[in-house]
């Protein structure tokens, strides 16, 4: 593609006010024109769309978007562990942006999951920033591959919702490093995004939309990025304060009121004009890179016209490729599928003998279904990365197409779907009998309609909580019935989608009081007839899986599977696919477990990150505490046999290491199989995991079919922030790689490591040596002493 214009020559055309007024957007959703044709200066607009599992494609009307392919969530996607799936899923939402006129999708986001309570988990990948940081790196890769561009956020440190856009983080600088930046760094450095998009919150007092440090020194000056910094919407306080911190682009746009504040600093000589042309620059490359063309810009399906409200027509839908962009939807949703449990039947004439899935679709007798979310699926969570989706299958639908008249149904709770992407939270509480006062407490939001959808949203979540209305009770009472004499009984269940969405926090990890009431009751059911019971969960995160756990036979993990995920589940259950997916993210036994739960989310606007490094596995493992599902545990339909570990140091002082293994399929039918390698160093100066994930690989293998997987170390493995460095320039901190012996360990999860070896390194002979404790407080400029403040 033809750049539309010479950047440099633009840029060196433009007045002070024409390269201002690129400093901020348009509108909403375009960034500035400036047309100047006597002059020969022309600067298209382009469009940014939300994102990350689907494009959301504005129409002016809110909450109502042009169509598009609804792909499984970041959370999902996270579970697959696969690199190339998730770059194909994201060159399709890239083909879809262009049919559709939109340049740049508003993602992925990589931010770490601090605690499983966050609101907006279902948009990041996982609690681990290397699992993160490779996605998120594919994710750009793929949709950056057909020209349009993407905004890789939140960054950084964005870790909750409640009090997003006040709330300072406390985090010292070795797990900012670590944990925080870590997957920004990686996507960044591999994929080169080009945009980045800074975070709402504010990290030591200081915006992220005005803070140096994080958006200039370490996103420039160390990382070397060269593409847009661009701000979360509504996220600046300060406009030139921004501008000199680094931030390029001001989204949404002010009516030209913060670009004249622009103008005035460099009048009144408060502000190099140099720094407005570096950020002009890096606005004008912007667009110049994703600028399809005057015929294009629009996009073909919107060419042919596309009211509000309307579907596409067949035209439009080949011009979009829905059809093809479905089959891969459901791929990638079977990919995340991650197989929790799989007991034998307890009772009956099967009982002890094999698992329970897949179920066998021509041997299995009548297959109850219970569950409101198999009529009418759970596919995304709520907010700005909503998609209005071409179309959504139906779990039910697929089942009665492969079993016929065998399979029953019965909704069991109340499900009150407004369409895909939203719920009718009036209608849900008229069913429980429930009245809703709306008495306009809560915190101020910049829109009235968001604050009382959170209301809404607040007595739907109390509701669901308990006790059970008479509502409730009848419909348990109905499935119930409905099950009588199945043979297998499959309930899909999960959180309702308010419980998962922008700008607000759960407050519990459990399902809703009538899913897990109903989810007893069929138990009982279970023991008392011998029918095998199988749960399908829907959810963009961890849940807590009590009382109910021991009492079922399997529990399929579905995420938000997208528009064509019931159909992927029901491949999952028939046994048509093979599950690989594995849990990117500790399903702890109760909330009270997880890191960070004292400090969650605050007070007296400060959240303390006490917790370090020690996030996710890291914490779990630290404490030895026991959970429900560790970091990276998934079942197959087969079963796979590690060997072989063979681990050798290329360069002892380059820190570089080769490991290798061989994993062999030694069940009865073809699978795929995560290898997950971790790092430990046991011996350090700073306390440090037990176990970092530091590669993987997923390999496909037929039955008796083996591969040698290879990983390669580099130094940076086996290192930690050292922020008592003295890096000889006034500043402090690096990575260190100090000597000694290192744990090397392969598996199938966190806990379920297969083989081991130890190894030894030397100190890296590039850093300073190790500062002893009892000098640090001899280095008084030290931030270790003196406290970061960015």
């Amino acid at each position: 593609m033809t750049a539309p214009f010479d950047v440099d020559a633009t840029l060196a055309a433009l007045t002070l006010e024409e390269k201002a007024s690129l400093l901020s957007g348009h509108d909403d959703w375009y960034t500035e024109t400036i047309e100047r044709p006597a002059d020969g200066v022309h600067v298209p607009a382009i469009e940014v769309g939300d994102g990350p599992h689907g494009l959301r494609k504005e129409t002016g009307v809110d909450m109502v978007w042009v169509p598009a392919t609804g792909f499984p969530t970041a959370s999902a996607m996270g579970a697959s562990w696969d690199r190339d799936l998730v770059r194909r899923v994201a060159a399709a939402i890239g083909e879809e942006a262009r049919a559709e006129g939109v340049q740049v999708v508003l993602g992925p986001g990589v931010n770490m999951k601090r605690s499983p309570l966050c609101g907006r988990n279902f948009e990041y990948f996982s609690e681990d920033p290397l699992l993160s940081g490779e996605l998120g790196a594919a994710y750009v890769e793929g949709v950056q591959s057909v020209g349009v561009g993407t905004s890789l956020k939140h960054f950084a440190a964005n870790n909750q919702e409640i009090e997003r856009t006040r709330i300072s983080v406390e985090a010292d600088e070795r797990t900012l490093r670590e944990t925080y930046l870590a997957a920004f760094e990686r996507a960044v450095k591999q994929a080169n995004p080009w945009t980045v998009m800074c975070s709402y919150n504010r990290l030591h007092g200081v915006h992220a939309s005005e803070n140096r440090w994080l958006l200039t020194d370490v996103l420039r000056d160390e990382w070397g990025y060269d593409g847009a910094v661009v701000s979360d919407w509504n996220a600046v306080h300060h406009r030139v304060a921004a501008l000199r911190a680094g931030l390029d682009l001001e989204m949404p746009g002010t009516g030209g009121v913060t670009d004249a504040e622009v103008v005035a600093a460099v009048r009144a000589g408060e502000l190099d004009e140099a720094v407005v042309d570096a950020a002009a620059r890096r606005v004008l490359t912007l667009v110049a890179r994703t600028y399809p063309g005057p015929d294009l810009v629009d996009g073909p399906v919107m060419d042919l016209g596309v009211a509000p409200g309307d579907r596409l027509t067949p035209e439009q839908l080949t011009l979009l490729r829905a059809d093809e962009h479905h089959a891969l939807a459901r791929e990638a949703a079977a990919g995340a599928v991650t197989l929790l449990r799989n007991e034998p039947r307890a009772a009956g004439p099967a009982a002890g003998v094999g698992a329970v899935l897949p179920l066998d679709a021509l041997a299995v007798g009548r297959v109850a279904v219970v569950g409101a979310f198999a009529e009418h699926a759970r596919i995304q969570g709520g907010g700005s990365s909503g998609v209005d989706p071409t179309r959504v299958d139906s779990a039910l639908v697929e089942l009665r197409a492969a079993l016929g008249d065998r399979v029953g149904y019965a909704p069991g709770y109340v499900h009150t779907p407004k369409d895909a992407y939203q719920d009718d939270l009036r209608a849900y509480l008229d069913a429980h009998g429930a009245t809703f006062v709306d008495d306009g407490t809560g915190p101020a939001r910049r829109s009235a309609a968001l604050a009382e959808a959170l209301r809404l949203a607040a007595a739907a979540e109390r509701v669901a909580a308990g006790p059970l209305s008479p509502a409730a009770v009848r419909l348990a009472d109905e499935a119930v019935a409905a099950a009588e004499g199945a043979d297998v009984v499959v309930a899909f269940v999960g959180l309702p989608l308010a419980f998962e969405q922008e700008a607000d926090d759960r407050t519990t990890l459990a399902l809703p009081a009538d899913q897990v009431a109903l989810l007893g009751r069929l138990a009982d059911l279970r023991e008392r007839t011998g029918a095998a019971l199988v749960v399908v969960l829907s959810n963009g995160a961890a849940v807590t899986l009590d009382p109910w756990h021991d009492r079922v036979d399997a529990i399929v993990e579905a995420w938000l599977p997208g528009q064509a995920g019931a159909g992927a589940v029901v491949d999952v259950l028939l046994g048509r696919v093979n599950p690989s997916g594995k849990v990117a993210e500790t399903f702890p036994l109760a909330v009270e477990d997880a890191p960070g739960y004292v400090t969650w989310t605050g007070e007296r606007g400060t959240v303390l990150y006490g917790e370090g490094v020690f996030i996710g596995y890291r914490w779990y493992d630290a404490l030895r505490r026991q959970v429900r599902y560790p970091f990276g545990h998934g079942l197959s339909y087969t079963t796979f046999a590690y060997s072989g570990l063979e681990v050798e140091v290329l360069d002892a002082d380059a820190g570089d290491v080769r490991v290798r293994c061989t994993v062999t399929n030694t069940g009865p039918v073809a699978g795929r199989e995560v290898v997950q390698l971790y790092v430990g160093d046991p011996d350090a100066a700073v306390r440090r995991p037990v176990r970092e994930l530091r590669g993987f690989e997923k390999v496909t293998l037929e039955p008796g079919a083996s591969a040698v997987v290879t990983f390669t170390l580099v130094s940076r493995d086996f290192a930690y922030w050292d922020v008592a460095v003295d890096r000889g320039d006034g500043r402090f901190g690096a990575w260190r790689r100090e000597g000694g012996e290192f744990v090397v360990e392969v598996g199938a999860s966190s806990r379920d490591v297969r083989l081991a070896a130890t190894l030894e390194l030397p100190d890296d002979p590039e850093v300073p040596p190790l500062v002893p404790d009892e000098d640090l407080l001899r280095l008084g400029a030290s931030r270790f002493t003196q406290g970061y403040r960015a």
